[in-house]
């Protein structure tokens, strides 16, 4: 499986508020797509601090309002 295929999986798992399932498969990946899914897990999480760490590695700014409905389309964009 591409990286690419695994973090559409992520995406899927982001999509249905499952973060746990998300964070195993984009702890493992350190792209910026990466980054940016594991940004997004500690958004659905609760955990800003944390996931304004990871926004930042994914060279992204951290929405001004943590919106994971659009982030999660423009990631799935991203993926295409």
């Amino acid at each position: 499986m591409s990286d690419k295929d695994k973090l559409k999986r992520a995406w899927a798992h982001l999509e249905a508020g499952d973060w746990q399932a998300a964070h195993v498969i984009a702890q493992e990946d350190e792209s910026a797509l990466g980054c940016w899914a594991h940004g997004m897990v500690h958004i659905l999480e609760g955990d800003l601090w944390n996931a304004r760490y990871w926004y930042g590695r994914a060279k992204r700014d951290f929405p001004a309002e943590a919106t994971l409905k659009r982030e999660l389309a423009e990631f799935g964009q991203a993926l295409e």
